[in-house]
């Protein structure tokens, strides 16, 4: 079973993937087997993910990206968390991000 999201989490993109922007959304493309779903080779994220995809970048926990998403969006902190939460769960379950680990 994959890993939860952790509000004192640090997360950041998998190497074994690629992720780009395209006509506003993020494609991300998995590089190896294992990733993703079988039947999806790609995966998109739409403005709300790709606002939280680029907070995931190993220089802040899921607390903090909560809490600038509250400061930039016109929606309550709670809704924030929930969706920072479902994203993240979901993207550590299909192995695109993974934890942070500095050395």
């Amino acid at each position: 079973m994959a890993e939860q999201a952790s509000l004192q989490g640090v997360y950041v993109p998998s190497e074994d993937i690629v992720a780009r922007e395209i006509e506003g959304e993020i494609i991300i493309v998995p590089l190896v087997s294992g990733i993703g779903d079988v039947e999806d080779e790609l995966y998109t994220l739409n403005e709300s993910g790709r606002a939280i995809w680029e907070k995931l970048d190993g220089s802040r926990n899921l607390d903090a990206v909560v809490k600038e998403l509250t400061d930039e969006y016109d929606a309550t902190e709670g809704k924030i968390e929930a969706d920072v939460r479902g994203l993240v769960d979901e993207l550590l379950r299909r192995k695109m991000l993974v934890p942070f680990a500095s050395d």
